[in-house]
């Protein structure tokens, strides 16, 4: 038997608190009212291979320098 998505979530809705149903609801509202922003990758194509190996490998070196590090102090 083929549950649709709608059922599954009134489903789970039915067994949660109101205060709950509500932050649901906010946020199904918030979706439907969202619109996809952004550009299709077909036409960034044109931008494959204008960075330079140069440029790149100092973009590699920076990430692996400064990622993964917790600054402390920036909360």
């Amino acid at each position: 038997m083929d549950t649709s998505i709608l059922d599954k979530v009134v489903e789970q809705l039915k067994v949660m608190p109101e205060n709950l149903q509500q932050q649901v609801l906010e946020f199904a509202r918030g979706l439907a009212g969202s619109t996809v922003q952004g550009v299709p990758g077909h036409q960034l194509l044109r931008f494959a291979g204008t960075i330079s190996p140069d440029d790149i490998q100092l973009m590699r070196e920076a990430i692996e320098q400064n990622c993964e590090q917790i600054d402390i102090d920036e909360w």
